[in-house]
């Protein structure tokens, strides 16, 4: 190769005539951080000239109120119905608590390897480098394929809750769905920062609702409502704590307790989504961390006392309740939420919750549709974007069941992510240790490693395994192929990519985790230091 000056750094000539670079700190320094990381990530300036690179447009509140609505999402005002129903209230405590540890797990694991790379693509790239190109192949796909459907079980969703309105119901489904469509993928063609936005104000929504209902749980409970009734566990104790399910005495509460287990996989789907906009973050090393930490509060405030409210508010046989999940009734009325309010006689509250079911569902669509369309923008988001039509489903089956459908579709997807960056993380853990990096110094480091991450992909295949075993008794075809169809996807993809490309499993010495990172770190010496000036900024910065 030759050798070619170069202001910014020096540069050697390849084979094709374009220049590679070699001291990509220089080029941080002459040409921007954005161009020093893309000739970083290719290993070829001409290349990062020519295909340019993501812009870090997401700021820190950004991010933070990202990793705060991706934790809340229709599984926990709507789909937590169907799960209390079957298992009653001790059982989805635990089974959201249970699964929740499990999300923590995983996420401390993402959350290292995302702060020592913080790159476009993360899941994919991070199983690509440590594991297996082939893997990499494959949870790529996956989390395509997770976001795609997701985003058809969101719009569904929506179109759901939105007929709970009397003028709605006598509008088509179909304009409906249209309209979420339009709305989504006009958030998401223009910048980066509009969709930022965009997420900011419907976690904001989101989350002053979920606190609020949590303070109106507990005043209901002890007696404040029209009422004056004071609730207390009297449903734990009559119907009962634990429901049978599938099953009687000892085994029937076990199955309906891991039922829960498998409906709380769906509703923590897209808490990985912190790390997609990783590649998109700006200062993504102070940031990532910040997200990821505050998961487990985010988890147990949410979802752990979210379920534990639900539980005393109504008993799991209130005939409303089952009635709205069996007829497919419209709007929020399967919400627990909803039915909790109608029982305490506070009449406005139902209509505010279904308008916020509705931003959450769209909110959710806008966040899946940005997870499954990150690369060439424009083409990404109209390949996404048509797969939502699959939606339009709706029109003739109902959309309720087409919800629960793609549930089931979504729910093995997440769990195969969730495992796939499990693996990761133990492989990444290895080369890490191969190649003499001592964890001390990593900027993020998450505890009980790599335990933490045998954990969580143990508790997660034990629920892909036995995630439909209400369908064999007796045998369901359909529900068979929703809840199961998912495994043969991820391993078929992964044997294509395997025998196609002819990769191999990595060995730890040679596993790749410096590529992009000398750029990342030049770039963190010219990012200036936030500090707060008064008071308020001291409050608004450990928010946001």
């Amino acid at each position: 190769m030759e050798k070619e000056a170069y202001d910014g750094g020096t540069l050697e000539i390849s084979s094709n005539g374009s220049p590679q670079l070699e001291d990509p700190v220089k080029l941080v320094e002459e040409k921007g951080i954005r161009l020093g990381e893309a000739a970083d990530m290719y290993g070829d300036l001409g290349a990062a000239e020519e295909y340019g690179y993501v812009a870090r447009g997401l700021k820190s509140r950004h991010i933070q109120f990202i990793a705060l609505g991706g934790t809340i999402g229709t599984g926990l005002f709507l789909g937590i119905g169907r799960a209390f129903t079957q298992a009653g209230p001790l059982s989805i405590l635990l089974g959201y608590t249970f699964t929740g540890i499990a999300i923590y797990a995983m996420m401390m694991s993402l959350g290292e390897m995302a702060t020592w790379l913080p790159l476009p693509g993360a899941i994919p790239q991070f199983c690509a480098r440590y594991v297996d190109g082939a893997m990499g192949f494959a949870v790529g796909w996956n989390n395509w394929y997770n976001s795609a459907i997701t985003l058809c079980a969101e719009i569904s969703a929506a179109a759901v809750v939105i007929q709970f309105w009397n003028g709605a119901r006598d509008i088509n489904v179909a304009a409906w769905i249209s309209i979420i469509i339009v709305l989504i993928v006009c958030l998401n063609v223009f910048a980066v920062a509009i969709y930022g936005e965009a997420e900011f104000v419907f976690a904001s929504i989101k989350i002053i609702t979920i606190v609020g209902l949590l303070i109106f749980a507990l005043i209901i409970d002890l007696g404040g409502g029209p009422t004056h009734d004071r609730l207390g566990f009297r449903y734990w104790n009559d119907p009962g704590a634990m429901k049978e399910f599938k099953g009687t005495g000892d085994k029937g509460r076990f199955l309906g307790f891991f039922s829960v287990l498998v409906n709380a996989a769906f509703s923590y789907g897209g808490v990985e989504m912190v790390a997609v906009a990783a590649g998109e973050a700006e200062n993504p090393r102070y940031n990532i961390p910040k997200a990821v930490r505050r998961v487990f509060w985010r988890i147990l405030f949410f979802y752990v006392l979210g379920s534990l409210a639900i539980g005393v508010l109504i008993p799991y046989d209130e005939p409303r309740l089952l009635g709205a999940i069996e007829n497919g009734e419209p709007g929020g009325a399967a919400s627990p939420w909803v039915i909790a309010v109608y029982r305490a006689g506070v009449p406005v509250l139902p209509s505010i919750i279904n308008a916020v079911i509705l931003t959450s569902a769209t909110s959710s669509a806008n966040a899946f549709l940005f997870t499954g369309s990150r690369g060439v923008p424009y083409y990404c988001i109209a390949v996404t974007a048509s797969i939502s039509l699959l939606t339009y489903m709706s029109c003739s089956s109902g959309a309720n069941v087409v919800f629960q459908w793609f549930q089931n579709l979504v729910t093995i997807a997440s769990l195969f992510t969730w495992m796939s960056v499990s693996v990761a993380y133990i492989r990444f853990h290895a080369a890490l240790k191969a190649q003499g990096v001592d964890r001390n110094t990593l900027v993020f480091r998450s505890p009980f490693q790599p335990y933490t991450a045998y954990f969580s992909l143990i508790f997660f295949a034990v629920i892909t395994v036995f995630n439909g075993f209400y369908v064999f008794g007796p045998f369901d075809k359909n529900s068979f192929v929703t809840n199961y169809v998912g495994i043969p996807i991820y391993f078929v993809l992964y044997a294509f990519w395997k025998i196609f490309k002819r990769t191999r499993w990595i060995p730890s010495a040679e596993a790749d985790i410096q590529t992009g990172k000398a750029a990342l770190d030049a770039a963190d010496a010219h990012r200036p230091e936030r500090r707060p000036r008064n008071v308020i900024e001291r409050i608004w910065f450990w928010i946001a």
